[in-house]
């Protein structure tokens, strides 16, 4: 989400509407002069969007690569921060600093677009364009992904009726449809209904796209061969004796990568400034890993000399999850990190209500930047990366307010940096991107939050403890007993990938600011055997969200030039 203008004289245009205006570059032409990709390795999709293609990719393997950013944001509020507009406005002022810089953002789900959030491609003067095409049905890899994961759902259920000569347990088929729509009524259905025609009737449900385990592999495999090995071992399901059975065995692998050989290829626009920008992948962070495709960002670093790129939601989850998962299988290393933040945000934190946070109120602006502080010391103590803070600033923030997350941040040794990218662009981020250059200079401390060796129950208790500051976590006999078996049946290297609510350390969504010594309570175990990590679901959180009683897709219209209206 996106923050309002610091000094606004005039109404100022909405998202859609200064994207509408953009003066865009043809994609062939930015790509040639900008990053040296010639035309005959981009695929058009229209004038202004192009894949990458992937024999090209290859070619770049022996360059150097540059400088790798990391922008997150403290735990999410209903008064937005502005992660993917920092992002945007960041990469603009690098450009305009002279460094030769690329953004790598994920591709927005159509569930949020329709539902609660809206867009997702920055907002006001930072922004990625064509936006309308960006927040719909882009270059249709969300499409494929969902067609591969059904395609290998009906080709499941078609052997279990041919006569499941595998020998499926039908009570433990694991593997669930997907739609890129928020609908709670197909969270738990019955299939196969209808008489012996129509298959074996068994319970199953569905996921958003961005949930299933296909887009997680996608978004991590190295290669087309990667690619297609990921996915024959995806389990799907286990026989009456617990042994599992994968893709492979249902030979649906191939299959599944000829409808996703186009979409691992990376999506190549331009910001609104006309800088690339690689927007590729996009699996969320509080019921997935939160990370664009790895073959886009190591595209972009031997592309650009700084990459700027973004994991979903706080640093608690999409930023340990780019550190933890990403580039524990990737290699990849990040040089520095920026927490996106608000004055409007941390006030809520602090127990102010939405109506009243344009009013100063620094007594809870004090209380509510200990969810800031927490953030930077995850950030800095257990990733071991350089960081700064960008406020995101708005009209009504006051000098005051600024002070005190000054204050507050330098008591870490941190920068805290207003910035007005929003209004402006990337000149309102140059003193950001300034102290960006000098932090990715500095020397590089990374580490991961746990070791590959640990069990995958210490996995967890240690981002439970360490990242969300839990007493402990707990689980009842029966999922405690199925991450056993997980770790005895050889998983136990994968790192843990946690599903929670994104609006809180803790489980409890209610929960602001910083809490200590809660519980985590794990209420699922997933195994993802071709992404390669464990998925352990916590508290409430849904795979499949519902729509909200008003939802964004109300107000989304096209008039009878084509002209799409109220998209963010």
């Amino acid at each position: 989400m996106s923050s309002t203008p610091a000094a606004a004289t005039a109404p100022f245009p909405s998202n859609i509407e200064i994207a509408q205006r953009a003066r865009m570059r043809p994609i062939e032409e930015l790509a040639r002069e900008r990053l040296g990709i010639p035309p005959e390795s981009l695929e058009p999709y229209g004038h202004y969007k192009a894949k990458v293609a992937l024999d090209y990719v290859a070619q770049l393997a022996g360059r150097p690569d540059g400088k790798l950013v990391l922008v997150t944001a403290i735990s999410p509020t209903p008064a937005g921060e502005g992660k993917t507009t920092t992002t945007v406005g960041l990469g603009d002022a690098l450009s305009l600093l002279g460094k030769r810089a690329m953004l790598c953002l994920r591709e927005p789900a159509l569930g949020p677009v329709f539902g609660v959030k809206g867009g997702a491609a920055g907002g006001g003067y930072s922004q990625v364009v064509p936006m309308e095409d960006i927040n719909l049905h882009f270059t249709g890899d969300f499409a494929a992904i969902a067609l591969a994961n059904n395609l290998l759902a009906g080709i499941i259920d078609n052997h279990i009726y041919q006569g499941n000569q595998l020998g499926f347990d039908v009570r433990r088929v694991t593997w669930r449809r997907v739609v890129d729509v928020n609908d709670r009524a197909l969270r738990n259905i019955v299939i196969g209904l209808g008489g012996t025609a129509n298959g074996v009737p068994r319970e199953d449900g569905f996921d958003i796209v961005v949930a299933s385990e296909v887009m997680a592999i996608l978004c991590l495999a190295s290669s087309l061969a990667d690619l297609k090995e990921r996915l024959g071992n995806i389990v799907v399901g286990y026989r009456a004796d617990q042994q599992p059975i994968r893709a492979r065995d249902l030979k649906a692998h191939g299959a599944m990568t000829a409808l996703l050989k186009n979409a691992l290829a990376p999506n190549l626009v331009q910001t609104l400034a006309n800088n690339p920008a690689f927007i590729h992948g996009g699996p969320f962070a509080n019921i997935a890993h939160g990370c664009n495709s790895v073959i886009a960002t190591r595209t972009a670093l031997k592309l650009a000399d700084y990459v700027v790129t973004e994991a979903g939601f706080g640093a608690d989850l999409g930023a340990e999850k780019f550190v933890d998962i990403k580039c524990r299988k990737s290699g990849l290393r990040p040089s520095a990190a920026v927490i996106v933040t608000t004055v409007r945000a941390l006030k809520y934190h602090g127990g102010v209500e939405l109506a009243d946070l344009k009013t100063e109120n620094l007594a809870a602006l004090e209380r509510g930047a200990v969810n800031l502080e927490r953030h930077i010391d995850n950030v800095v103590n257990h990733y071991g990366l350089p960081c700064a803070v960008a406020v995101n600033r708005r009209a009504e923030d006051t000098d005051a307010e600024i002070g005190l997350l000054t204050e507050r941040g330098a008591a870490h040794g941190v920068r805290v940096i207003g910035a007005t990218h929003f209004a402006e662009g990337g000149k309102g981020a140059l003193e950001l991107a300034r102290e960006v250059v000098r932090l990715c200079d500095q020397p590089s401390r990374f580490h991961f939050v746990y070791e590959d060796s640990a069990t995958l129950w210490d996995k967890m208790k240690a981002i439970a403890t360490r990242i969300y500051h839990a007493s402990e976590i707990t689980a009842d006999s029966k999922i405690r007993t199925q991450i056993k078996q997980l770790q005895d049946a050889g998983y136990g290297h994968y790192p843990v990938c946690v599903a929670k609510t994104q609006y809180s350390f803790s489980t409890d969504p209610k929960l602001r600011g910083a809490p200590d010594n809660h519980v985590v309570n794990i209420r699922e175990v997933r195994l993802a055997a071709g992404a390669e990590f464990i998925v352990m679901i916590c508290g409430d959180v849904m795979t499949m969200p519902g729509l909200p009683k008003v939802p964004a897709a109300n107000t989304i219209d096209v008039d009878d030039s084509g002209r799409i209206t109220g998209l963010f």
